[in-house]
């Protein structure tokens, strides 16, 4: 068992950074080309714009701003994994694209660049997830999310102009999204007998006899940092 869970683990740490390793490698290239990719981020509202829904997290302004991504996505992706299995991928995937159509019908007309969407997204899934089941582990990871990310906050308010505050938004929408559409999904709290009435226990138990089986730049952008 405690094999299984270490290889969860390591699976669950390795996908993220494998992620962040790719994102990496695209900074590292424009620094080193001098080639500019802000071009391919998410400029809404034009055909030119659409590929940036699914580029955008791959470019950033720098390398200062791919720092501050770095280490939300590697630490959310992972306990995204390791505690909603299941769902894991399904989310990850709904908050990239549904965050990165919702900014390119409701963005700035700016190039918008940046990972920051899904680490938005990411956060509000892990917050309000574990809010909604009640189930003291997630609790817990919600609890850790606030303190360590509770000032990512201020950053779905428009209240610095180069900062893409609209992808923060969207992404915390899908995410919150995602969390209520999954919430009988994946890990479930455990009930207790004692929190059952007693018609409750008697009904459960009368439907467990009587069932029958069933079978189974010079570019103006904006940044989402």
């Amino acid at each position: 068992m405690k094999n299984i869970e270490e290889k969860i683990f390591k699976h669950s740490i390795l996908l993220p950074a494998l992620f962040v390793l790719v994102l990496w490698l695209v900074t590292i290239t424009e620094s080193a080309t001098g080639v500019n990719f802000h071009r391919l981020g998410v400029y809404p509202r034009t055909l030119y714009g659409l590929p940036g829904i699914l580029l955008t997290p791959f470019i950033h302004s720098g390398f200062k701003h791919l720092i501050a991504n770095s280490v939300p996505l590697v630490v959310m992706g992972a306990g995204i994994i390791y505690f909603y299995r299941s769902l894991s991928y399904r989310v990850f995937l709904i908050i990239w694209i549904a965050s990165g159509i919702c900014l390119w019908i409701g963005g700035r007309p700016s190039y918008h660049i940046g990972a920051s969407g899904l680490v938005y997204g990411m956060a509000a899934f892990l917050f309000f997830s574990g809010a909604i089941r009640r189930d003291p582990r997630l609790a817990a990871i919600s609890l850790i999310i606030v303190f360590l990310y509770g000032g990512m906050v201020w950053g779905v308010f428009p209240i610095w102009p180069t900062i893409s505050w609209e992808g923060h938004l969207f992404g915390g929408i899908a995410g919150l999204a995602c969390a209520i559409a999954y919430r009988h999904q994946g890990p479930q709290r455990k009930v207790y007998s004692w929190e059952f009435d007693e018609e409750e226990v008697d009904d459960a138990f009368y439907q467990e006899n009587t069932s029958t089986t069933q079978p189974e730049q010079d570019i103006e952008y904006t940044s989402n940092s």
